[in-house]
């Protein structure tokens, strides 16, 4: 990935899957990578991370899934062009918000102030 990273924290509540769906997300949204990039194949993935294959695997289908990245039976996944927001269902929003939930709940649990917490957010949002 061009001078895009995952990083996993083994110690973390979110499974290996999700924190790479969320990190490749963050980097497409953020413009580290842009339509027509290639990602690390899964196996490379899997190897660089130290994870199991299906956990890679799975991850790259739900970026494919969501739209974010293109994927093909013998070629490297390559992130789709920009796409205008899609209409999200009332239970989509909604385990979004249950996410962001988990998230807040995980860095309380971790002895982050809410004040912090609310920091993060509005800089998050401000990017």
């Amino acid at each position: 990935m061009p001078e895009a990273s995952v990083q996993l924290n083994p110690n973390s509540v979110v499974p290996a899957y999700r924190q790479i769906v969320d990190q490749i997300r963050l980097h497409i949204d953020q413009g580290t990578l842009s339509s027509g990039d290639s990602l690390p194949s899964v196996r490379s993935l899997a190897t660089q991370l130290g994870i199991h294959f299906n956990t890679a695997a799975e991850a790259y289908r739900e970026l494919a899934e969501e739209g974010w990245i293109e994927l093909k039976h013998g070629k490297r996944a390559v992130v789709r062009p920009a796409r205008s927001a899609p209409e999200l269902k009332t239970v989509e929003v909604e385990g979004l918000r249950q996410r962001l939930r988990n998230l807040v709940a995980e860095m309380r649990l971790k002895g982050i102030a809410d004040k912090t917490i609310e920091w993060d957010v509005i800089t998050t949002l401000q990017r």
